[in-house]
């Protein structure tokens, strides 16, 4: 059974130490996407080290269909924040490849959430600050995350959550139902993240944490998505002599 309420209080302590040896009086610098891991993210460090030592990062390409969920949260947790249209910069970037060269269109749509932790690293490095990962661990089972964008940062208080137990964290903090219950999208597509991964979280987070799943044309495709995306969660190779 996932106790809730013993690992909130255990990542809160687990965030304070982490502060206490990698950044003594830094704030907490985190991109708000308006979705249910950037706000439990936000609250689990706003309990750890205060509001006034939390700051909101948001970043729109152009407009964002959905940012008054990141106003929301905000507003909510009384936390500082900044919004830096990311657009200019991924259209800059873009203009500026050679003509010669065509993008893939997984690179194109990996640009902006690596545009977005370098905008995150700007902001940190000018306000004392620790970049917060968002990630949770169904996400990272499967690869759904962009290295050196979203997967990046300095600590990451969720990676061994699964959405499901992130949820019930989120609750207990008190975060608004909309927040924590809001459709998860990747914001870069137009789909949402069940769709492109072609099964659910419950499915996901049930066979994680049992290894028991029904359909075994999504077991296949977790296990294959697992399979190609290990690597993304270890330390880059490095020659020895």
């Amino acid at each position: 059974m996932f106790d809730a309420v013993k690992i909130k209080d255990k990542c809160i302590e687990w965030i304070r130490n982490f502060f206490e040896e990698n950044g003594k009086g830094c704030n907490a610098v985190i991109g708000i996407s308006g979705g249910k891991d950037s706000s439990v993210a936000a609250a689990l460090c706003a309990e750890a080290l205060g509001k006034d030592r939390v700051i909101g990062v948001l970043m729109p390409k152009g407009e964002q269909f959905d940012i008054d969920m990141a106003y929301l949260l905000c507003d909510h947790l009384g936390i500082k924040r900044y919004e830096v249209n990311i657009k200019a910069a991924v259209d800059g970037l873009l203009s500026a490849m050679p003509k010669d060269l065509e993008l893939s269109n997984q690179s194109m749509v990996n640009l902006p959430p690596r545009i977005r932790m370098a905008t995150l690293y700007a902001v940190s490095q000018s306000v004392n600050g620790r970049v917060c990962n968002t990630c949770n661990l169904s996400e990272d089972w499967v690869g759904y995350s962009t290295r050196y964008g979203d997967a990046a940062g300095d600590f990451s208080p969720m990676c061994f959550m699964t959405v499901q137990e992130v949820k019930e964290i989120g609750r207990i903090l008190g975060l608004p139902d909309v927040l924590v219950d809001k459709t998860p999208i990747d914001g870069l597509c137009g789909k949402t993240d069940e769709d492109n991964l072609g099964f659910t979280y419950a499915e996901l987070d049930r066979y994680i944490r049992t290894g028991e799943i029904e359909d075994r044309t999504k077991k296949e495709r977790i296990d294959y998505l697992h399979r190609i995306n290990a690597f993304k969660l270890q330390m880059m190779p490095m020659f020895k002599f």
